[in-house]
């Protein structure tokens, strides 16, 4: 039977980036066992080392998800099996502030909010209670920025914001509510003047800060909502938690270049985020958008339509994602609807729960940065001075590239070598072993995991790590080399 495998966006570093493969099998099982017999690196990222498939990743059939257990699911011709892995249905609920009434409108707030009150859906009783409502949004990026704007315009009483980065100029490509003159200045006190311009009857509590296990329950019980525009899976699985604990939705989005995915997790109606993806992937495994990129309309899209699950939850009814995720691949123009369904094994909502108190579990250790760290720790790293000394005095060594080919194109780097990560182990022989190899990546993260794939590969020469990567070049060694 054909079946077409397609492969999310974070995952095509093991395909050739290729975003849909052709393969004739009987079973999703047979069928992903020929895209690991095609594409020898895929096996790595989809199942461990017991060979059982990753928890951080899913299988759907067409729009049904396929238990792990029972991969002998026979497949049709012209069937898809589609990858979901973490990035990163129902009918609408009663609203989630329950019969909480909010203050009067005035007739400034009748004509601002007119549009929402000509619809039946929503009316005068709906925006009361927009106005009554308080949602929390935990970052400032580009999933906040399209959250916290149209939050602010469509009238929400109260709106947190926490997020305890600085604006940066490559944030400008898509975080929209923040300017150039922002640059520099923390995002939520940017994002707070962006709210007051749009709309100053809005009340805004900021937080300039790390969502903490620490804080999380102190600051999340405050609010009816939660909107998880985080950009790590630590914060994710914390937010999740602690809305978990404290009945609240958490209206979660992710996005990685050009994919992007929506749901509404909340445990008293559907499956919590743990129900679908029960682990993260290693650390360092799925790239960030600061090392991956991400189109800059592709927030604002994903961005938008949390704001619209938010506004749903507040005013009751309507058709939300509890119990969906929607994924959107904004390249090709594709929408997908994914059924989830609740796991009766979950550690946080299943019927025998082991997560009780989030102040008591390492997200951190779970998320497998503790292991990177240490990791990164035991490979031994060169400072960018140090690497151009020894190039300037002649010495043999060297360098090898390991970054995408677009990224070379905005600049390469001088006397280096290229070999993307996903062909070292085969292209090993290529490197001298009584030579120094110094590998170089743009934030000098990916590079680590160079030096760590070529020694489980069981290569001896001496490999180090450009601390820093081409960024930190560009800081200490070339003025003309372009940070990105």
């Amino acid at each position: 039977m054909a079946v077409t495998v397609v492969i999310p966006t974070t995952l095509r570093l093991f395909t050739e980036h290729r975003s849909e493969i052709e393969l004739e099998g009987r079973t999703v099982g047979e069928i992903l066992d020929l895209l690991s017999a095609e594409y020898p690196e895929t096996k790595k990222a989809l199942f461990d080392e017991e060979g059982q498939l990753r928890a951080f990743i899913n299988v759907f059939l067409n729009d049904e998800m396929v238990d792990p257990e029972v991969f002998d699911t026979e497949v049709k011709d012209g069937d898809e099996v589609i990858l979901i892995p973490a990035i990163a249905g129902g009918s609408g609920v009663e609203s989630v502030i329950g019969d909480r009434k909010g203050e009067k409108l005035t007739n400034d707030e009748i004509n601002r909010y007119s549009r929402h009150l000509l619809l039946q859906e929503i009316g005068v009783k709906g925006q009361k209670r927009l106005k009554a409502a308080k949602v929390l949004i935990v970052g400032a990026g580009g999933l906040g920025t399209p959250l916290a704007q149209y939050l602010a315009a469509a009238g929400v009483g109260t709106i947190g914001i926490i997020d305890n980065d600085e604006v940066e100029e490559s944030n400008l490509q898509r975080q929209v509510m923040h300017s150039t003159r922002d640059i520099g200045r923390p995002k939520v006190a940017s994002a707070k003047d962006s709210i007051r311009q749009i709309n100053p009857l809005v009340k805004v509590e900021t937080y300039n800060m790390r969502l903490t296990a620490e804080n999380a329950e102190g600051i999340i019980s405050e609010y009816d909502v939660v909107a998880d525009a985080s950009d790590n899976y630590p914060t994710r699985y914390l937010v999740n938690d602690t809305c978990v604990l404290l009945g609240k939705p958490d209206v979660f989005g992710a996005m990685y270049q050009f994919e992007g995915q929506v749901s509404v997790y909340y445990a008293k109606e559907g499956p919590c985020f743990r129900c679908m993806y029960p682990a993260p992937p290693p650390a360092g495994l799925v790239p960030s958008c600061a090392m991956g990129g991400v189109v800059g309309v592709l927030p604002g899209v994903i961005g938008t339509l949390q704001a619209n699950e938010v506004i749903k939850l507040i005013v009751g009814g309507g058709k939300n994602l509890i119990g969906r995720v929607v994924t959107f691949d904004a390249w090709n123009l594709k929408w997908r609807e994914l059924k989830i369904h609740k796991n009766d094994n979950c550690p946080l909502c299943g019927k025998k729960r082991t997560i009780t108190e989030i102040e008591d579990f390492d997200y951190e250790d779970f998320c497998g940065l503790t292991q990177q760290k240490e990791e990164e720790a035991e490979v031994e790293g060169i400072e960018p001075k140090e690497l151009k000394r020894r190039i300037d005095d002649g010495e043999k060594i060297t360098i090898v590239d390991v970054r995408e080919p677009h990224e070379r194109a905005i600049a390469k780097f001088p006397d280096a070598i290229v070999i993307p990560i996903g062909q070292l182990e085969r292209r090993q022989k290529e490197l001298d072993t009584s030579v120094d190899t110094v590998f170089v990546c743009k934030e000098g993260k990916r590079s680590i995991l160079a030096v760590n794939t070529l020694r489980e590969a069981g290569y001896t020469g001496p490999l180090y790590n450009l601390k820093g990567g081409t960024n930190a070049w560009a800081r200490e060694v070339d003025k003309d080399f372009p940070i990105y």
